[in-house]
């Protein structure tokens, strides 16, 4: 089927070339890439029947919101937009409500997968009415691996379980970075890069995380001496954190996971370099070098 792939950066590139493998007609729009995509969101319109499909893929904030704009004000009835950014699930829902009143659909898809996901496919968590979910689907089933997407509620749900995704991801990186700190500091001559690829097999810690762990000591060195150990958060596990105290829910491992971060930038910490590397690896996130970050520059 047809789709408007609005965003090709890390992921939007990742996901439009496996949708084009898979067979369906992605036309896209990137003002940062002039090969291949449309010149602006009119002429992206132009290349899609009606009803379009717009599938939005770029940084939650400002620009998706200015983006979302402009696209339900040249949308018509019928049309569907999908935001598979990161975005707070509490403005999907305010943007659901927004498309509706025009008679334009609106979908949340909660995307996992990184820099990976051409070769082994996204974990899509969609939320949104059936209707148009049920018409997307065919777009859902060729981004996701087997049994890798669900519709899984109302609007809004799909961003707020990728929320709580990303917050238990916190926890689990900051296990393995304080594990792998307490072994650097051990009486014992450790190789951390030998220590993640053992585990790796019939451990009952295995995880593609720990995978992608030992590929970072395979690209960066056991020390991980060319990564600065300071971590950067991108606001979920934040907004995780909120939720579960808005819930009175208990969830001391995330938010500790979560200062852990804050504290990675004022301090040396070995576990703060795996930390870093690991979102490296699965995500493509900048790390800082070492002596840009003791400079005091920005690693953007």
């Amino acid at each position: 089927m047809q789709l408007g792939m609005i965003g090709l950066g890390r992921m939007g590139h990742g996901m439009t070339e496996r949708l084009r493998e898979g067979g369906h007609d992605v036309r896209s729009y990137d003002p940062n890439v002039a090969e291949r995509t449309a010149g602006s969101l009119e002429e992206l319109k132009s290349q899609l029947e009606a009803p379009r499909a717009f599938w939005l893929m770029i940084p939650a904030g400002k620009i998706t919101e200015d983006t979302f704009q402009q696209l339900l004000a040249i949308a018509d009835e019928g049309d569907a937009i999908v935001d598979g950014g990161n975005s707070n699930f509490r403005d999907s829902q305010r943007r659901y409500a927004e498309a509706q009143k025009r008679g334009v659909h609106f979908a949340d898809a909660g995307v996992s997968g990184g820099i990976w996901g051409l070769e082994v496919g996204f974990c899509l968590m969609v939320g949104g009415d059936d209707e148009p979910v049920k018409r997307l689907e065919p777009i859902f089933e060729t981004l996701a691996p087997e049994e890798g997407y669900a519709h899984v509620g109302a609007s809004g749900a799909g961003h707020f379980v990728k929320m709580v995704h990303n917050g238990i991801e916190y926890g689990l990186m900051q296990s393995y970075a304080e594990g792998f700190e307490i072994m650097e500091h051990s009486e014992f001559d450790l190789d951390p890069h030998e220590i993640s690829g053992i585990w790796r097999n019939g451990s009952v810690v295995r995880s593609w995380l720990l995978e992608l762990l030992h590929a970072a000591f395979e690209q960066h060195g056991s020390k991980l001496e060319d990564i600065a150990p300071y971590v950067e958060d991108s606001g979920e596990g934040r907004w995780t954190i909120t939720e579960a105290i808005n819930e009175n829910v208990p969830a001391p491992v995330i938010s500790a996971s979560l200062f852990a971060r804050f504290a990675s930038r004022d301090e040396i910490k070995f576990s703060a370099r795996v930390a870093a590397a690991l979102r490296q690896q699965f995500g493509g996130h900048a790390v800082r070098a070492l002596e840009r970050a003791k400079a005091g520059e920005d690693p953007r």
